[in-house]
């Protein structure tokens, strides 16, 4: 699956004009429905406007390939995480008024009691033996101070949540980083669960804690695992299309020159500097074609005025 495109199908093309002539000359050419600009993310060439323009260094930092798919996976963390918020808010919600009018509950939950214990009689339940009814009785015997403090840890709970939560969905790195400290922390405890009772709901969560931890660690390259930050922000800038032009116009070794830039880094951090040379006649590359383009690459689709299509390769 191409999963650059299938972010350009989601969120549109991103295109971008730069300021500086050599590099524009490489990410524009001309078309029958006026110039078209090559997408950041998916590689193709767009008719129109460019939705960006401006100094290469302002060029915008945009998903391509893997991130893309790492990106989605993230989100469907955070998703997850917003809903561990949402039951922990309604719980810390409960365990507050339930402290406030504890006396009310009591009576009417003993007023009713005796009607649910012939219902589930009848339906050939003991009500007695239920570990909810349990919970709930015990419940009465609580004190106000300690019914408070699980009201404070329960809203505690869901604000940690929500915080993480956002750094997933936002892919920021702090985000990521907060995530694994969290999440590592209460593993420790989902083991001592699972060493007292296995149960489907402690088995599902351990696992999707653990998952997210690992995931993580090794995708983003968290705490120098896999060369760190550096070895992140290299792999980010080997994939930019951006990047891959200056390389590309600093290997032709031509005399006009590009002022060294710096493309955004993961999280909105600043990269390393990649310095280009201009593109004289002598040894520049066709329009469009990446740096690393072989004499059997195909060359990026033509625009037309009704969208792009393929060309044959440049070279044979």
């Amino acid at each position: 699956m191409d999963w650059s495109l299938l972010g350009c199908g989601a969120s549109g093309h991103v295109t971008f004009a730069p300021d500086e002539p050599p590099l524009r000359e490489r990410l524009g050419v001309a078309a029958a429905g006026g110039t078209a600009w090559r997408c950041l993310r998916c590689g193709t060439f767009v008719t129109g406007e460019p939705t960006h323009h401006g100094p290469a260094a302002s060029a915008p930092r945009v998903r391509r390939g893997k991130e893309v798919r790492s990106a989605l996976i993230l989100r469907v963390f955070a998703v997850e995480r917003f809903l561990r918020a949402l039951v922990f808010a309604a719980l810390a919600y409960g365990v507050w008024r339930f402290k406030t009018s504890r006396l009310s509950i009591e009576q009417a939950f003993t007023h009713e009691l005796p009607g649910l214990r012939l219902l589930f009689r009848e339906l050939g339940y003991n009500i007695n033996h239920s570990k909810l009814l349990g919970l709930i009785q015990h419940a009465f015997t609580l004190n106000q101070r300690t019914l408070t403090y699980l009201a404070i840890g329960a809203a505690a709970y869901a604000v940690i949540e929500i915080v993480e939560g956002v750094g997933l969905w936002l892919g920021q790195r702090w985000g990521e980083y907060f995530a694994v400290v969290v999440t590592s922390l209460g593993l420790p405890y989902e083991v001592y669960d699972l060493t007292a009772k296995v149960t489907v709901l402690r088995a599902v969560a351990f696992a999707i804690n653990l998952a997210l931890v690992i995931y993580l660690l090794v995708t983003r390259r968290l705490f120098g695992i896999r060369g760190g930050k550096k070895a992140y922000e290299a792999r980010l800038r080997s994939a930019s299309i951006v990047d891959t032009e200056l390389a590309a116009l600093a290997a032709a070794g031509d005399d006009r020159p590009v002022e060294a830039v710096t493309t955004d880094g993961p999280a909105g951090e600043p990269a390393a500097p990649v310095t280009g040379a201009g593109t004289g006649a002598t040894g520049r590359q066709p329009a469009g074609t990446s740096a690393g383009a072989t004499a059997t690459e195909p060359a990026p689709a033509a625009p037309t005025e009704h969208g792009t299509v393929p060309t044959e390769p440049p070279f044979r």
